[in-house]
């Protein structure tokens, strides 16, 4: 009783991040989101720091020193892993691995040190990263100041990444990285333009980029860079010159198309690979975006027989899922869309959905889409996620690594749809992954031993 009532007055506290349809909404009529976690709330989302490794490990000839205490620099592609078809130097972590005596008199001397040492010891440095953690955001060392030097003096391009994890959320860090993105991109600028896309916002986790990169090849479209899974510095400094970039995770990159439109001149559309409906329509609007009619035709063709492969795939299965009940708590807002169409699919009705950088577009388009008494949260915290789960009689928890360990203590099925999967999610591909996911995960005979 004490545990439910400690979760309740956590609840009070929250409300404004905390919607039923039709019910109880934030200030304004709306879901309060995009801002910084309640303290103490032990809230899901990451630090600044996170969020600009997120979007900038992938990059596979890239090298990253983390300018701040040692175990800072454990998050990296462990943690975090993305596939390369090229080198793989970005799987490495470098740190400065700063000591109580560089807090007190300053560790530029000790980075300067680190690159140095590695300009010496590796043969053909392109690219480097230089994180400025928490302890850096105190100390005030001039990270800017050192990679202007030693950008100048190596004549290749080292990028400050400014991310002290106090200085915002995860959505900070990610504008971080594309900020970091664009020093790369701006010396590069060019008024040739390419019939040619750039695909933003997907790390290729399990080969996701690889799945969306084949289907554009099949309908005719040239893809010159992707942001910034399984893409090298020769592909990034080619960005600026195509026609079109297409944004998949709105949340780590919006920011991004922007600041490329404002700079050289690129449109860019919204779209989202998960589930047939999201996929079909990407690859038509994306031909349609470009003026390509006959790419716009082999989409359309493309999808239909892809669709009939599906629907009689996904027939098989609606019987063992039709009328269960899911809960998403997933990074972005588009992603929670696709999952929520997804479950739809199968029959399935999505009971708690939330996001960790959600904006209030998307959270109005998931109202349009969910029942009148589904929980939309905002940035949720463990406590948020159970009460609302063991209320709305989840059956399955689509999350993160983080929501692992709570789904299984509730006795509740689990699909990791982020970083720790080993299998792609994305695409017609994915469609299949997913169902036979969810499928195993319900109906795990491992259910029927517990009470």
């Amino acid at each position: 009783m004490e545990t439910e009532n400690s979760n309740r007055n956590i609840l009070d506290a929250r409300r404004s991040s905390i919607v039923v349809k039709d019910g109880c909404n934030g200030p304004g009529g709306g879901i309060s989101c995009d801002s910084n976690s309640v303290s103490g709330s032990v809230s899901q989302r990451a630090c600044v720091y996170c969020g600009a490794r997120v979007v900038l490990n992938p990059i596979t000839d890239a090298w990253h020193i983390v300018h701040g205490p040692i175990g800072c620099s454990s998050y990296t592609w462990d943690i975090r892993g993305s596939l390369t078809s090229g080198e793989d130097i970005y799987r490495n972590s470098f740190s400065t691995d700063l000591q109580e005596t560089d807090i007190i008199f300053g560790g530029i001397r000790k980075l300067e040190a680190a690159v140095d040492e590695l300009m010496e010891k590796e043969d053909n440095v392109k690219l480097i990263f230089i994180y400025a953690t928490c302890i850096v955001g105190v100390i005030g060392d001039d990270v800017e100041a050192l990679c202007k030097m030693k950008s100048e003096q190596y004549h290749i391009p080292v990028i400050p990444v400014k991310s002290p994890g106090f200085s915002g959320n995860k959505s900070t860090g990610y504008r971080m990285a594309c900020d970091a993105i664009m020093n790369v991109l701006l010396p590069h600028k060019s008024e040739e333009k390419r019939t040619a896309i750039n695909i933003l916002g997907d790390f290729n986790l399990a080969g996701e980029m690889w799945i969306i990169k084949n289907y554009f090849r099949e309908i005719g479209i040239d893809v010159i860079s992707g942001f910034t899974g399984d893409t090298c510095y020769e592909d990034m400094i080619e960005a600026p010159k195509a026609a079109l970039n297409i944004v998949q995770c709105a949340g780590s990159s919006t920011y991004l198309a922007n600041r490329m439109e404002e700079e050289f001149g690129i449109p860019f559309i919204k779209v989202s690979f998960f589930g047939i409906e999201d996929t079909t329509n990407s690859l038509i609007r994306t031909a349609e975006a470009l003026g390509n009619e006959l790419a716009r035709k082999k989409a359309v063709e493309f999808c239909r027989k892809k669709g009939e492969e599906l629907e009689n795939f996904l027939s098989r299965y609606r019987k063992n899922l039709e009328g269960k009940k899911a809960a998403i708590y997933v990074g972005g807002g588009f992603k929670a869309i696709s999952l929520i169409r997804q479950f739809q699919a199968m029959g399935m009705e999505t009971v708690v959905v939330g996001t960790q950088t959600g904006k209030k577009e998307d959270y109005e388009m998931i109202e349009s889409l969910v029942k009148s008494d589904t929980i939309i949260l905002d940035d949720a915290n463990p406590a948020e996620l159970e009460t609302f789960m063991k209320e709305k009689g989840a059956d399955i928890l689509v999350g993160g690594v983080k929501e692992r360990p709570l789904a299984y203590k509730l006795g509740i099925a689990f699909c990791d749809h982020n970083h720790e999967r080993k299998f792609p999610l994305a695409g017609f591909e994915g469609v299949v992954n997913f169902t036979m996911e969810i499928n195993k995960s319900i109906n795990s005979p491992v259910w029927g031993y517990i009470s």
